[in-house]
């Protein structure tokens, strides 16, 4: 097993990186949506099988159980399927349908949560399901993408060698953060290449990772509401916190201006790119600036791309009494 998942890994080929026109900086992104499984997460979900099959720590007979908002469930559910292990992901309301349709195709048990945490969120719940999983399995491994450091050298090895190749010299890189392992692994090993490369970590409102007041969150794959331990790995400059109104704006320029049709983080990412330069003004240099299509947008057409959905969405906004009519759709 430990050899096809090498093999599957050393079969992937280089996301691709393309420019986009900008009057203040030399902007690029990559489209980590290319990858199999459709999303960054591809990088971190089969490098810790590979290292955990190499430990000995997953075996044919062992179950795999993670929680997840999404993408990270798809690649481990694809990966999975690959390598012939079974793989129980656990996910809540905020998990897209088409996403949550996929899931339930690839694996023969879903697990979905349904009751808020105190931070008015789902991962404390994902992942208390998750330890009541690992002790109700026989034989059950936990990836925590969370604290897990084959996450962040997943980034480190992979996603980082791949854009320093492709870009080049860097003055500001901008990652949305979530689980922590992109942006400790992409940091460092940019930072090693270009020093003075400036980490810009892009948050969401509600999250608490930067020590924000925790609210509900209707948009995944960015923020979270606890501080995991990867973050505090990664080497970050500053941070740019982006509402979920501003995500969903730039994802629909993305979508009119350049024919990106991207998910909600690589929206926040976007945002945080055109306010950071907007409050920002670069000198005679022109910066050369990154970020990250995380995922594509087909599992956001009823949400993120859905007029009515963002219609609610500013409503909501404006008089938070309409947050429960939003989150129930």
């Amino acid at each position: 097993m430990i050899e096809r998942a090498r093999q599957i890994r050393r079969g992937l080929t280089e996301t691709p990186l393309i420019p986009l026109a900008d009057e203040r900086c030399d902007l690029v992104v990559k489209l980590e949506f290319c990858n199999p499984a459709g999303s960054t997460k591809d990088r971190s979900a089969l490098w810790i099988l590979e290292q955990a099959i190499g430990r000995g720590e997953i075996t044919q007979d062992t179950t795999v159980v993670e929680s997840s908002s999404g993408n990270f469930a798809l690649a481990l559910a694809f990966y999975c399927r690959l390598l012939g292990i079974s793989f129980v992901p656990v996910i809540d309301p905020n998990c897209n349908e088409a996403t949550e349709a996929q899931l339930r195709q690839l694996c023969a048990r879903v697990e979905k949560v349904s009751v808020r945490d105190s931070a008015g969120s789902y991962l404390k719940t994902r992942l208390s399901r998750v330890q009541e999983l690992l002790v109700e399995l026989d034989s059950a491994y936990w990836p925590n993408q969370y604290a897990n450091p084959d996450a962040r050298d997943a980034h480190y090895r992979f996603t980082a060698g791949e854009l320093i190749a492709q870009a080049g010299p860097l003055d500001y890189l901008f990652v949305g953060v979530g689980t922590g392992g992109t942006i400790a692994g992409l940091s460092h090993r940019i930072k090693e290449t270009y020093p003075g490369c400036v980490v810009v970590a892009v948050d969401t409102e509600g999250s608490v990772i930067f020590g924000g007041p925790p609210k509900k969150r209707r948009i995944p794959g960015i923020g979270s509401s606890i501080v995991p331990p990867l973050c505090g790995q990664a080497l970050i400059d500053q941070v740019e916190i982006v509402s979920e109104v501003r995500a969903v704006e730039a994802c629909g320029a993305l979508f009119a201006k350049y024919g990106v049709y991207a998910g909600g983080s690589t929206g926040s990412s976007y945002a945080a790119v055109q306010d950071y330069f907007a409050r920002h003004r670069p000198g005679a240099h022109r910066p050369r600036v990154a970020f990250l299509a995380a995922d594509r947008g087909h599992a956001y057409a009823r949400t993120v791309y859905d007029p009515t959905w963002v219609q609610q969405l500013r409503a909501e906004a404006a008089s938070p009494a309409g947050v429960e009519a939003l989150a129930a759709n």
